[in-house]
């Protein structure tokens, strides 16, 4: 089983690196997308133009609560899938062991891996 958040050195140098977000709306829904530059999406998510996701219009005001570097296009379509199948619960559990760095702990370990 692959990794998700593992990216190559190869990917990196052809420019293709693609990358998992995660935004929070004004009621504490969570939205899981896919995207090569995460701050011009969620500006558009923001601006809610012909680009932002139907979703998001009439949510805000959005956080980005989560993003991470994945790799390919294939693997973050793949990692997107996962994660929009997984309950809230354990999509909270990605943001918080993202944001306290406590990825030792087992739990989070399993959260990473596809």
């Amino acid at each position: 089983m692959p990794i998700f958040f593992q990216c190559s050195n190869e990917m990196e140098f052809k420019g293709s690196i693609w990358y998992l977000y995660l935004i929070r709306t004004k009621m504490g829904d969570l939205y899981t997308g896919i995207t090569q530059d995460v701050q011009r999406r969620f500006k558009e998510h923001q601006e809610g133009g012909a680009k932002a996701a139907k979703y998001l219009k009439g949510k805000k005001p959005l956080k980005l609560v989560f993003h991470k570097k994945i790799g390919s296009r294939s693997q973050a379509l793949k990692a997107e899938a996962k994660i929009k199948k997984w309950p809230k619960e354990q999509k909270e559990a990605l943001i918080k062991n993202n944001i306290t760095n406590s990825t030792t702990h087992s739990k989070a370990r399993e959260l990473y891996s596809i």
